[in-house]
């Protein structure tokens, strides 16, 4: 698919969009109540259908006055039925930074991501393994921040030596698709106090978001609760945990 897409449109070809980036990592250390990243997110493996045929534009206004301090956009069409041009309509809706969530396995994508307007960019670490540092450096010199994913303390480890502008911990187990909120709680303090530090997945409600932050999480990632709830703008202000003061 990507081979066939850089054969299409070749990296040379390709220039960013040219407007000026906006900080996912600037916009959680200014948060004003617990920093959460809502994700726009139709389907996914676990869930199922959530808010299939959504407007993007219109979620991500009611997810930017609900108090985001950024927004994740799943761009991928198999499994999660999202679309790269999402990220432009996103960005055109709000004047929230934009993280691309993919499963990012070849620079070309990096480059896509550029031209698009993304702000950030989701690298696993569990895919990209030994060449995790380079896509790290290739991203940094597009201008785009790094998010790099976790599950292990081995991959912890791994981000670490990246150097990325986050470290997103995962709290699902991707073979599994089981949820385990003390995922964070056992690797958050393996993570220099430099780094940002975001707890994703299994999220639901003020409680757990309470006890991300607590266990060392910096901000959360919430894509299910936010998008299949009826009111968004509610939801999200309920994960705020508003009248807290959260800060690196």
């Amino acid at each position: 698919m990507v081979e066939e897409r850089s054969k299409l449109r070749p990296i040379d070809n390709m220039e960013s969009d040219g407007s000026p980036r906006r900080s996912l990592r600037k916009a959680i250390i200014k948060a004003s109540g617990a920093p959460v990243i809502s994700e726009i997110k139709r389907k996914s493996p676990s869930s199922g259908i959530i808010r299939p045929n959504v407007d993007v534009a219109e979620v991500s206004k009611a997810m930017a006055n609900g108090g985001s301090v950024g927004i994740s956009v799943l761009t991928e069409p198999k499994y999660f039925d999202g679309r790269l041009n999402f990220v432009p309509i996103v960005r055109k809706a709000t004047s929230l930074p934009v993280l691309r969530k993919d499963f990012i396995v070849d620079k070309y994508q990096l480059y896509e991501s550029s031209e698009v307007g993304a702000d950030a960019v989701l690298l696993i670490a569990e895919v990209l393994n030994g060449s995790l540092s380079e896509f790290v450096e290739k991203a940094r010199d597009l201008g785009i921040e790094s998010l790099v994913e976790v599950s292990t303390e081995e991959q912890v480890d791994l981000a670490i030596e990246a150097e990325p502008d986050f470290v997103g911990i995962n709290n699902r187990d991707l073979a599994t698709m089981d949820i385990d909120l003390s995922r964070t709680e056992r690797l958050a303090g393996r993570i220099p106090d430099h780094m940002i530090t975001i707890s994703e997945s299994g999220i639901g409600n003020a409680s757990d978001v309470r006890r991300m932050l607590e266990a060392g999480a910096d901000a959360v990632l919430v894509g299910t609760s936010i998008m299949s709830s009826s009111d968004i703008e509610i939801k999200i202000q309920e994960l705020r945990l508003e009248g807290m003061e959260w800060s690196k």
